[in-house]
């Protein structure tokens, strides 16, 4: 859920991803594939200044994008931000071309995600940094465990990465191994409550009390939640995040 107004994007918007860990200046070019809605492909171009293309295979998502861009002004920005049509398997893009590429809660719904690893470094520079961010291993066990419709969802996820498989993925495919950090820790007793009450989650006055507070939180930024939010990452943030760097 995104809440936003022309007004600083950081100060409205969830981000997964740390855009200062990217290394962009304001003539790069960033990569956003399975852009979704645009989150971070915004959240990056109002941040950096750089020039982003987000892909997706969802239409719906794309138009969805392209109308919360324009909810910002940016006339200031001399970049661009576009959006498009691809899948990760065949991104329409030359060799090392971009100089950095994001890739965001997308490789859990992927069924052969060795060969979209090597597509996205095919399109990364010599020296580009490759954000990769998946479902943390355990909060997205207790989500399995609490609901089969969870991982049977048409598009849902299909796998659970452990920290050692994502860290894997890249270096196996030739990527240095940068850093890691988890997110969104209190996320994950959201995706808790929705599991739990999968089939009346639309009724339900914990899951909807509980998005309240991930609202308040996204909009007023409190020192409580911050605090609380410190304190749950390392314990059972929702997200894993790694950053790879392509050789020179």
């Amino acid at each position: 859920m995104l809440i936003c107004s022309k007004v600083s994007l950081n100060k409205s918007q969830m981000q997964t991803i740390r855009f200062n860990y990217l290394n962009l200046s304001k003539e790069d070019v960033l990569l956003d594939m399975g852009c979704g809605e645009g989150r971070h492909s915004i959240g990056a171009y109002i941040d950096t200044q750089a020039n982003i293309l987000g892909l997706d295979l969802s239409i719906k998502d794309l138009k969805i994008a392209k109308e919360r861009l324009n909810d910002f002004d940016v006339s200031e920005i001399e970049s661009s931000c576009q959006f498009g049509e691809a899948a990760i398997e065949a991104i329409p893009v030359a060799d090392s071309s971009l100089d950095a590429v994001i890739c965001s809660e997308v490789l859990e719904h992927i069924d052969s995600p060795q060969e979209s690893i090597k597509e996205l470094i095919r399109v990364l520079k010599p020296g580009g940094i490759m954000a990769l961010s998946v479902p943390r291993f355990m909060p997205e066990l207790i989500c399995w465990k609490l609901s089969k419709e969870y991982s049977q969802t048409p598009g849902g996820h299909v796998r659970i990465f452990k920290h050692r498989q994502l860290k894997n993925l890249g270096t196996d495919n030739g990527l240095e191994y940068q850093s890691f950090h988890w997110a969104h820790g209190l996320h994950s007793p959201y995706w808790w409550l929705q599991c739990l009450f999968w089939k009346t989650k639309e009724e339900s006055f914990l899951v909807r009390q509980y998005h309240k507070l991930l609202v308040w939180d996204l909009m007023k930024k409190p020192l409580f939640t911050k605090i609380l939010e410190a304190i749950l990452q390392p314990l059972m943030g929702k997200s894993l995040v790694m950053y790879f760097k392509k050789p020179i």
